[in-house]
């Protein structure tokens, strides 16, 4: 009876969670293990087979070739140097871990909930990117293709906003400092490898004090995130 009661326990979590997912997702999921790896940060599995780093590797080409191809078709006479600027812009770290929180994937996301740090980290950007490699992996590459455009580009990425955003804001910074007589320098304070990728974290600082720090998989697109977070912060 306890068995009966067990399995008839885990089926209606099972329920419970497709119905979470189909929220978050807009159709039903067809492998379930796999939306759960997907959803599990290492915090609470340590196993490369069972959080989700690989499916985030994974995730992380698919978006890029979605968002590039997404490029190509709407900018036919742009050239190379300014789709990869606006690709930067749609896919930084920053940009997807706030398209994941207006998701939902917080709350369904499973980590550590007892390490504060976790909680106000990016991860969730990065279990954004889990959660497109499960989706290839179930429904195939232009479902996924269909769903990313649908479900991210369109409600949450405003082409003509990113579009007029400055190219290159850490000249905006460096034009301040020099009007300023301010000594502006970006250091790495951090490099480790992750998912099989070098990150790097880097740091804006202003006569030696540590303005802003972002990550990044390269060195451009972090400091460009920390100079974004440094112009904020110093209200330019």
């Amino acid at each position: 009876m306890q068995f009966l009661k067990n399995i008839l326990g885990l089926q209606g979590k099972d329920r419970d969670f497709k119905k979470q997912l189909h929220n978050v997702l807009g159709f039903t999921p067809g492998d379930i293990a796999l939306y759960k790896t997907a959803l599990s940060h290492r915090s609470v599995r340590e196993g490369a087979d069972e959080n989700n780093e690989r499916l985030e590797f994974l995730g992380d080409a698919v978006l890029s070739s979605i968002v590039a191809h997404y490029l190509f078709m709407k900018y036919p006479y742009k050239g190379e140097g300014f789709m990869t600027e606006m690709r930067s812009k749609m896919v930084n770290r920053q940009k997807l871990n706030d398209i994941a929180l207006k998701m939902g994937l917080k709350k369904i996301t499973f980590y550590n909930k007892f390490d504060n740090s976790l909680k106000i980290s990016q991860i969730f950007g990065n279990t954004l990117e889990a959660l497109i490699g499960a989706v290839y992996l179930d429904k195939g590459y232009s479902r996924t293709q269909h769903w990313v455009e649908k479900y991210m580009i369109m409600p949450y990425l405003f082409i003509d906003d990113l579009e007029s955003i400055e190219i290159n804001i850490k000249n905006k910074l460096y034009g301040w400092a020099n009007k300023n007589g301010k000594v502006l320098e970006f250091e790495t304070l951090d490099e480790k490898f992750e998912n099989g990728r070098r990150l790097f974290t880097i740091g804006a600082t202003v006569d030696g004090e540590l303005i802003a720090d972002a990550k990044g998989y390269n060195k451009k697109d972090a400091s460009q995130i920390a100079a974004q977070l440094a112009v904020a912060k110093l209200g330019l």
